[in-house]
């Protein structure tokens, strides 16, 4: 068989296949074609030499706002995301039931980064700073989203719902959002996306009494009202509970939604995030954030194993998003996607959402991207 692309002599990590060792990856027609020890160079139409280089399945980022040129959050998907190694990204509700088809027009079915959505339960989405997206309780319109759903399974994976307080028209809504996104989502038989902090209520014990298995409570390590700490500096008891029915924990670092202080002392209560997700938008790409991989490198700070970390951008993602024969691994017939990446030495400032910053030793760095079978970028 002739293929159009061999990786040869990388450490391929692909914790889907409990593969960490020295592997070759070819690639035909837009898929993973074969995976082997010492692949012969004469049966592939290009090949990458990437010796003391690490192979993964292309980077999964849960959490992005890439509705460029309308809503204010929203950037460029190619060159902020996959030139940066995340192939396949899931927009967090920057579109609603009243613009997601000039989103799928316009960004998602024009990039090559493979792009899937969370449906804001609010009609209009994230459009704008000065207005926010319950400004009037009726945006949050469970018919028009459900009706939206229907016409673009292929692509909106759930609703989102953001909960925090925009001037007095939040007040007013309370959790509506919250209530009418669960309406929503159980009609169409999808998950939930909670953005919580400062949510008009008492506790996050009032948000995740209402999420279910499968639904992604985003921003878990914040330090703002509404966190998963109890006033002693504890893991709330409800946190437990949820994840022991199945809610998943997503970091999404964002632009005010990470404390190094709240990641550490959750991580020391045996409470890890199982999926890691940067919240990449037009107010964090030029830091704290930058990218998925730098988030990565935050968490091997913590004392993540490699392994672990690569994990929660690949396998875990792809589950929980339901794709993991296509995404997430490097398996015969999965979607050619992968990036070759290097582990550096050095010492390298890494800054939480709240301008702490803690000096790195390793970076984690991708330097060539490859997407469906064919190399998207090559990195110094």
């Amino acid at each position: 068989m002739l293929y159009d692309l061999l990786i040869k002599g990388g450490t391929l990590i692909d914790p889907a296949q409990s593969i960490h060792a020295k592997r070759d990856v070819a690639f035909a027609n837009g898929a993973v074609a074969c995976v082997g020890d010492d692949l012969p160079k004469g049966e592939a139409r290009e090949v990458l030499d990437v010796t003391d280089r690490i192979v993964t399945p292309g980077l999964i980022d849960l959490h992005v706002h890439v509705f460029y040129g309308v809503g204010h959050y929203g950037i460029e998907p190619d060159p902020t995301c996959l030139a940066k190694g995340a192939t396949t990204v899931v927009d967090a509700g920057s579109a609603g039931a009243d613009n997601f088809t000039g989103f799928r027009k316009y960004v998602i079915e024009v990039s090559e980064t493979s792009i899937f959505a969370y449906l804001n339960v609010s009609s209009q989405g994230m459009m704008t700073e000065e207005i926010g997206e319950f400004e009037m309780p009726e945006y949050a319109n469970v018919s028009k989203a459900c009706q939206m759903i229907e016409k673009h399974r292929d692509l909106i994976l759930g609703i989102k719902a953001r909960l925090t307080r925009h001037k007095i028209a939040s007040e007013r809504s309370g959790l509506t959002p919250l209530y009418r996104a669960r309406e929503a989502a159980d009609a169409a038989g999808l998950p939930i996306m909670i953005h919580p902090q400062n949510a008009w209520c008492d506790s996050l014990d009032d948000i995740l009494a209402v999420m279910k298995e499968r639904d992604v409570l985003t921003h878990c390590f914040h330090d703002r009202a509404c966190g998963i700490m109890d006033e002693g500096g504890k893991v709330r008891k409800s946190v437990h509970e949820a994840m022991e029915r199945g809610v998943i924990f997503d970091v999404g670092h964002g632009a005010g939604s990470f404390s190094w202080e709240i990641a550490e002392r959750a991580m020391a209560q045996g409470i890890e995030p199982q999926t890691i997700s940067s919240d990449l938008h037009f107010y964090n790409v030029n830091g704290p954030v930058y990218d998925l991989a730098n988030v990565v490198t935050k968490f091997l700070h913590l004392g993540m194993k490699l392994d672990d970390a690569i994990a929660k951008v690949t396998s875990v993602p792809a589950e929980v998003i339901l794709m993991p024969d296509r995404i997430g691994t490097l398996a015969v017939g999965a979607w050619g996607d992968a990036i070759v990446s290097e582990l550096r030495e050095g010492e390298f400032q890494l800054a939480d959402s709240r301008g702490q910053v803690r000096t790195g030793t390793q970076k984690f760095v991708p330097v060539t991207v490859v997407k469906g079978g064919r190399v998207y970028r090559q990195h110094d």
